[in-house]
């Protein structure tokens, strides 16, 4: 289990800003699962119309954020150094509550199947150890090119 910045987490995954929805990785197990965190401020993006006088991170964003989370675990081990993690299926997506302006969100992926370059993940969001989301996501391995 280790951390990572967002500097080390940018050496894994392609994603940038505004689109890295995530800040830290709490924990890792390459190719087995990760604990991310984001901490949600007021600057995002989104929030200018999502909704103006009442902010709400989008779900979608918060499913994306999970993949991303997910994306660290499997492209961290060594053979998927370079390659992308593509989405290639969300299923079972559940919402509980909102995510705002404040919140501090953890993001906890587990690989729980893989066959070749196809695996799924089982995700859950929490914030203040509440459970905010759950999905289970597909993803696909690539070349990154």
């Amino acid at each position: 289990m280790s951390y990572m910045d967002i500097k080390q987490i940018m050496e894994i995954i392609p994603h940038r800003q505004p689109f890295l929805l995530i800040d830290a990785i709490e924990e890792l197990e390459p190719g087995v699962r990760a604990v991310a965190k984001k901490c949600v401020s007021y600057n995002e993006p989104y929030f200018a119309g999502h909704f103006p006088g009442e902010p709400v991170m989008p779900g979608v964003l918060i499913i994306e954020a999970m993949a991303q989370a997910g994306a660290a675990a499997i492209l961290s081990r060594p053979e998927n150094k370079g390659k992308t993690a593509y989405f290639a299926g969300i299923n079972n997506a559940k919402f509980k509550r909102k995510v705002v302006p404040g919140d501090v969100l953890i993001l906890e992926l587990e690989i729980i199947k893989e066959k070749g370059p196809i695996g799924i993940g089982k995700g859950t969001a929490k914030v203040d150890g509440k459970p905010v989301a759950f999905a289970e996501l597909t993803f696909a391995v690539g070349s990154g090119e």
